[in-house]
């Protein structure tokens, strides 16, 4: 049975737009996020994100019960894993893979901040999570890839 003009179900071209903005939010957000950790009053350098990342898992370790040397190795390989995954979602990299596993870096992030009972920074990983997941439910519309999980 066709659908008229005015009916609610929506087209194939307007489930595509809704998975590439999808895409082009949660890469430009990991990426962003992932490249602010290099950044120190303007200026970006590795000593930089190191200290960052050393500092980050210091306190998240004293006012946690998670141990130094697990916070800082995902501290250390934090912003990396951003800058990466963020560029792999916004090409379409195996976007499936990459959406999967930015969601779960979400999710670890959101571990390490709900072991400090920061709130406000859980709720917004949440909301990353959930655009994750709706982006990976629409993936079958996904017409934007360099690399698709399709074989």
């Amino acid at each position: 049975m066709a659908s008229s003009p005015d009916s609610p179900t929506t087209s194939s071209r307007e489930m595509t737009a809704a998975v590439l903005l999808l895409r082009l939010f949660l890469g430009l957000r990991a990426f962003l996020a992932g490249l602010e950790k290099f950044e120190s009053g303007g200026n970006y350098s590795f000593e930089i994100y190191y200290r960052n990342m050393a500092r980050m898992a210091t306190g998240i370790t004293g006012a946690s019960f998670l141990p130094l040397w697990a916070t800082k190795t995902f501290a250390f390989s934090l912003g990396y894993l951003l800058m990466l995954l963020g560029t792999a979602v916004l090409l379409g990299l195996k976007p499936r893979i990459s959406l999967t596993v930015m969601g779960l870096m979400w999710v670890g992030l959101s571990f390490g901040l709900m072991a400090v009972q920061e709130n406000e920074g859980v709720a917004w990983l949440g909301v990353y999570v959930g655009l994750n997941a709706a982006a990976l439910v629409l993936l079958r519309h996904n017409r934007f890839a360099l690399w698709s999980d399709r074989t």
